[in-house]
This record gives structure tokens, C-alpha cells and sequence, in this order.
């Protein structure tokens, strides 16, 4: 099991970007991504999307020492973050809690990536609806 510090350094390492390459794409010093690679410290939330981003990596895979596919995760982040540009970060919390309980339903099967993707897409869909009910009937405050 690999920790933050660790999955940061290899999958940078693998990517062939050094320290400062790194922080220049996502925004940050070279010394911020020396603290993330070598202490306990964690970028905020909008640094740590960039940061998987640019990783090839999923949010679930850098914060989760438990998980040690580096893709667990990544087809939901599209839908995560369509939900967080239409309704903020709760809303990509709710749709991610959503979508990772209900990913549940796949253990012990496989499904192909039409099925995920499917899937996903009625989740997304059903929540939007959700949402803009609960908009029209409460009022901004969704």
C-alpha cells in the first residue's frame, strides 16, 4: 500500500516531469510539490483535482491509501465535475458519494466501459433532475 507522498512521486516519476514541471502545471511552487512528495501535507481540493489531472490519476486513488489503481474512480470524475460546475462542491460530493456507493452493485462482475458509462450517465441524469425539481420547488437553494 502506498501513501499520498508515495503515489505523487511515482506517477510523476513515470510521467518524466520534475518537481518544478509538475508545479508549474498545476499552479503550485516547486517546494509545495517537494512538501506533498516528502511530509504528511495535502493540497486543497481544487489543487488536488489539478493535481490528479495532470497525474493521469483519479482524486480516489491519490487520498485513498487503500486504493492502488491509479484509475479507480476516473470515469466518474466527468460527471463529478459537470455537477460541481452546475451546482458547486457539495453537488460533486453528493453525485461522487452517489455514484461510489452505487458502484457496489458491480462487485463481483465485470462490466464493459458502455455499461459503466451508461450507467453513469443515468445517474448523472437522474440527480440533475433531482436538483432542478428541488430548485424550481424550494428556490435557489437546492
Amino acid at each position: 500500500m502506498k501513501d499520498f507522498s508515495q503515489k505523487v512521486r511515482d506517477a510523476r516519476t513515470l510521467l518524466k516531469l520534475n518537481q518544478e514541471e509538475l508545479g508549474k502545471l498545476i499552479g503550485v511552487s516547486a517546494r509545495a510539490i517537494v512538501a506533498y512528495e516528502t511530509t504528511a501535507t495535502r493540497p486543497r481540493a481544487s489543487t488536488l483535482r489539478k493535481l490528479a489531472e495532470t497525474l493521469k490519476v483519479s482524486v480516489d486513488y491519490l487520498t485513498n491509501d487503500e486504493i492502488d489503481d491509479p484509475l479507480y474512480g476516473i470515469e466518474k470524475q466527468p460527471f463529478v465535475e459537470e455537477a460541481r460546475s452546475l451546482y458547486g462542491d457539495k453537488a460533486a460530493r453528493e453525485i461522487d458519494f452517489l455514484m461510489e456507493r452505487n458502484a457496489a452493485l458491480f462487485a463481483g462482475g465485470e462490466l464493459s466501459q458502455d455499461a459503466k458509462d451508461a450507467y453513469f450517465e443515468a445517474v448523472m441524469q437522474a440527480y440533475l433532475e433531482c436538483k432542478n425539481k428541488a430548485k424550481q420547488t424550494y428556490g435557489k437553494k437546492a
